[in-house]
């Protein structure tokens, strides 16, 4: 599966009208190739006025790299719980188990004009809000301001604020997103993060769809 990323381009882009998928866009690429790889795709469906994320992972393979196809358009409270379940999947398998294959999450670049990936394996996502004592970034539908540990921050202040804050009496810092907002949204948003937020608070972290 090395040249994989190439083929995965003309199917997401050229697929039949019941398949295609419109990916998130950002300006930036986290990473630019993934080896080793295995499609998972969320489509998105309706049903009268209803709104449905159909998932199709039949050509996944546990031992592999897997790679999240979303559809921009579904809200994070239809896409979360899917990947949720598919997380637990690969993580309670034991017989083909592989340490070191990880979770992507694909997008376009708009700049590059290629398809990036942005690594969450190690995100442990939970629905509702966190326990009080914790510091949070929580990001909101439609809005430009983030609350950071209670106080309203433009994001493009985000960094400085961060470095500026002393973390004594929090016990971790976690995110929070709404779940209202576009799968679109919060692919930039956790973009925004992994540019300025340090390598460490990216290792294990939680997040929470209220």
């Amino acid at each position: 599966m090395k040249y994989f990323s190439l083929i995965l381009i003309s199917l997401l882009f050229s697929c039949g009208n019941k398949e295609d998928i419109l990916l998130p866009k950002s300006n930036v690429s986290i990473i630019k190739s993934v080896e080793d790889l295995s499609p998972v795709y969320i489509f998105f469906k309706t049903k009268g006025k209803d709104t449905l994320a159909e998932v199709n992972r039949k050509n996944s393979i546990i031992s592999t790299n897997w790679i999240f196809n979303i559809d921009k358009r579904l809200p994070l409270k239809l896409v979360i719980p899917e990947v949720m379940k598919l997380q637990e999947k690969k993580r309670a398998e034991k017989a083909h188990k592989n340490e070191k294959a990880e979770n992507y999450y694909s997008y376009a670049d708009s700049v590059g004009k290629n398809l990036a990936f942005l690594p969450f394996t190690k995100v442990y996502y939970k629905i509702g809000k966190p326990n009080k004592g914790n510091f949070t970034f929580q990001f909101r539908k439609g809005n430009d301001f983030v609350l950071l540990g209670g106080s309203e921050v433009k994001k493009s202040e985000l960094l400085k604020k961060f470095y500026s804050t002393k973390f004594e009496k929090f016990s971790k810092v976690v995110f929070c997103f709404d779940k209202n907002m576009s799968y679109q949204e919060y692919l930039q948003n956790k973009i925004l993060l992994r540019q300025f937020i340090s390598h460490q608070l990216d290792e294990v972290s939680e997040e929470f769809i209220f």
